[in-house]
């Protein structure tokens, strides 16, 4: 019986083969075994190789790589969420007497950040029209530290004042920080555009199929990129290796996915124009969109996601839900099939119903995230749904 204990306790060595897996294996293990002291202080001294999955692991480092290729970075760090990527940036950047300007149509956590939680740290916090440059520049302050956007807003679908805001933050010398999860790398280019950093909710369009939950963070400068990947060691912000796979795995169709998405928005875009009911649809790729004359900074058509607003307020709102029964009404966007959300009941429902109406969100506004499905199949589904609401 002994015997058979000490067998179970050994660890055998891993089995060799000459040919290499094909997909990534994925590696779960929370530590690393060194052959002996002086091998783990190199490894410290180096920074290589693995000792405690909070400080990396494989398969955290493989998506980075990955990443880091679309958005032409080098050394991005993989986080356990989209916010944890925020979290870093803000911890590992900034400091008491700091001040940061958002625009006032970031995602809904990152504005309860700046507004509740930067403060108790010292951190002074406004937020800005990014599609105004003047209330831009005049909400500057002399400690301004960081300006922080996205390119097209949620839900709206507004597009930022991207060369004008690069020039600001140079002229100030702010760090551009460019939440770029509704644009991906295919839709536009940071780094490319005058930001210092980028940040991803990798749940979203990278992974694509609502079961990875992960963010990302680069930065140009590596002293930058030190300091954040400290902020997230010492923090915990730390991926699951199986997340980290699931990621990867979903990333390979990636380029795929968003072109067929973004097609097909272009698509159900001009489809519900022409539906009775519904008051005004919002994309890039539409010559009334307020921002049309912006589109210039976009590789693409304008991305995956489309918004509308239907006449009838929240009966019809839930008349649309029930009726578009196919298209699952859910809070998220960036999977590969198309999801439905209600801003009023879900993003934004911690706001007023002033506030709301004053960023154009009504009981009756929806945003669409586009997905890959058959296009005439979706827009069938849509005009079934809007013509039972209305």
């Amino acid at each position: 019986m002994t015997d058979k204990k000490q067998s179970i306790a050994r660890r055998p060595a891993w089995p060799q083969s000459t040919s290499k897996p094909v997909t990534t294996p994925i590696q779960p293990s929370v530590v690393y075994a060194s052959p002996d002291a002086d091998a783990l202080d190199q490894q410290y001294v180096e920074g290589s190789g693995y000792t405690y999955s909070r400080e990396g692991h494989p398969n955290a480092t493989v998506l980075a790589q990955k990443i880091d290729h679309l958005e032409c970075a080098t050394g991005g760090l993989i986080t356990g969420s989209g916010m944890s990527a925020i979290g870093a940036v803000f911890m590992g950047c900034l400091q008491s007497g700091d001040h940061v300007l958002g625009s006032t149509q970031l995602y809904g956590r990152t504005l309860r950040l700046m507004a509740e939680d930067l403060p108790r740290f010292g951190v002074e916090t406004s937020l800005a029209d990014p599609t105004d440059i003047a209330a831009m520049r005049a909400s500057v302050q002399p400690n301004t530290k960081m300006i922080i956007v996205e390119v097209i807003s949620n839900p709206t679908i507004r597009i930022a004042d991207m060369e004008g805001i690069a020039a600001l933050a140079n002229q100030v010398g702010a760090l551009l920080v460019v939440d770029n999860t509704f644009t991906t790398p295919r839709g536009y280019s940071p780094f490319d555009n005058g930001a210092d950093i980028i940040v991803h909710s990798v749940t979203k369009l990278l992974a694509g199929h609502s079961d990875a939950m992960l963010g990302y963070v680069a930065a140009k400068d590596p002293d930058l990129m030190e300091k954040m990947t400290i902020a997230a060691v010492t923090w915990g912000l730390s991926p699951s290796p199986f997340d980290c796979w699931l990621a990867e795995r979903g990333l390979q169709s990636f380029e795929l996915r968003y072109d067929r998405a973004e097609q097909n928005a272009v698509r159900v875009a001009k489809a519900l124009q022409g539906c009775d009911g519904v008051i005004r649809v919002l994309h890039p790729s539409l010559p009334d969109h307020p921002d049309h004359n912006r589109t210039h900074i976009l590789t693409g058509a304008g991305g995956n996601m489309v918004s509308f607003e239907l006449n009838g307020g929240r009966m019809a709102a839930n008349a649309f839900i029930r009726a578009a029964d196919q298209i699952p009404f859910a809070p998220t966007l960036g999977d590969i099939s198309t999801t439905l959300s209600h801003p009023a009941s879900s993003s934004h429902r911690a706001l007023t119903p002033e506030a709301r109406a004053a960023m154009g969100v009504s009981e009756g506004f929806f945003r669409l995230s586009v997905g890959v499905e058959d296009a005439d199949l979706l827009i069938e589904e849509l005009r079934t749904a809007v013509a039972a609401a209305v």
